[in-house]
């Protein structure tokens, strides 16, 4: 899908969570991954941070973040699993004013390019809550570079054509 030169960049405000019991700032791959990213693009790192798998610890960090007006988007990593201990996408669910399913499907499409049928095992997800765009990827550095490099990327570009996340930015609170 093309980019429109003629259309002028938005830069996004975007808040980076890691979610994970091992990893602290010096271990964190994947978040470091996804803040290069960001930056290459022409982004914003509004804020950053490290939790533990403990989804009433990410739901009020998501609740902070989204209640804060210099944020604008919301990329965590980790915690998208199937095991016990992963929540991440229960605590989106439970801030959610709306799932974008085709994020998730789109995501697992792309990551079984990458690493086969294994990428069921991921639940990865995004939602609009109170305007800001949540977005939860799993914690590998593979998995957040299929997720910026094939969807967030373009979708995160208010130049990207026929349309974009960026010019919905100003209508997600309508009623």
């Amino acid at each position: 899908m093309p980019i429109d030169e003629s259309r002028a960049f938005l830069p996004v405000r975007i808040a980076v969570l890691t979610v994970s019991d091992t990893r602290g700032l010096a271990e964190d791959r994947s978040g470091d991954t996804l803040v290069e990213r960001l930056f290459n693009a022409g982004h914003l790192l509004a804020e950053r941070a490290i939790l533990r798998d403990d989804v009433d610890a990410i739901i009020a960090q998501l609740h902070r973040w989204i209640d804060d007006p210099r944020i604008d988007c919301i990329i965590t990593t980790g915690g998208t699993g199937v095991t016990g201990r992963d929540v991440t996408p229960e605590a989106v669910e439970r801030v959610a004013d709306k799932m974008i399913p085709g994020f998730g499907e789109l995501f697992r499409w792309l990551s079984f390019q990458t690493i086969g049928t294994s990428t069921v095992q991921s639940r990865a997800c995004a939602c609009v809550a109170r305007g800001t765009y949540v977005f939860a990827l799993p914690g590998s550095t593979g998995a957040v570079k299929d997720a910026w490099d094939g969807i967030l990327s373009t979708q995160l570009d208010s130049r990207h054509r026929p349309c974009n996340f960026v010019e919905l930015m100003p209508r997600l609170m309508e009623r």
